[in-house]
């Protein structure tokens, strides 16, 4: 079986801020990031929810981490495991600002920022399913502009992973 971290993102709606009132945020897409070497986007960027409302992304990737064709992943979880102060242990999602198609000099913005911890996860032993996470402004880290709903199933690669350590 190959192990994989599932990672699914559902929706995101926007609280009142900045973003909500700001004119030139129009279309969103979200970016996941795994520490430096992998990034997934969903492929569609949509338009910025009002008041209340949900925009749905419904965008599902998988990050393989098996031994043979994923080391550096694999190597990354091993760290996240066996090295407790290691900042870098979450998955970074971040909400992006695509510009309108007449308005091409504008640069992708990135607008907030939301985590979830891989140690957490293996530390309680239970995979985030449809679970609504905090974004924060990326211009204020106290200032929670929204809230993502994510899946994130990685305690089987984790378990597995930490197998391996115990057995080194």
């Amino acid at each position: 079986e190959v192990e994989k971290i599932r990672i699914k993102i559902t929706s995101l709606g926007l609280t009142e801020s900045r973003i909500t009132s700001d004119e030139t945020i129009q279309q969103l897409f979200v970016e996941c990031r795994l520490n430096s070497f992998l990034a997934e986007e969903t492929p569609l960027s949509l338009p910025k929810p009002t008041g209340g409302q949900r925009i749905h992304y419904n965008y599902s990737t998988v990050i393989n981490v098996d031994k043979e064709d994923n080391h550096a992943e694999r190597e990354y979880l091993r760290s996240i495991l066996l090295k407790p102060d290691l900042p870098a242990d979450s998955l970074k999602f971040t909400v992006v600002s695509d510009p309108p198609e007449d308005e091409q000099d504008l640069e992708c913005e990135d607008i907030g920022f939301a985590y979830v911890s891989l140690k957490e996860i293996f530390q309680n032993q239970r995979d985030i399913v449809e679970q609504d996470i905090d974004v924060f402004d990326s211009q204020d880290a106290s200032a929670v502009i929204g809230k993502l709903r994510v899946t994130v199933e990685a305690l089987h690669a984790l378990r597995s992973v930490h197998e391996e350590c115990k057995n080194d």
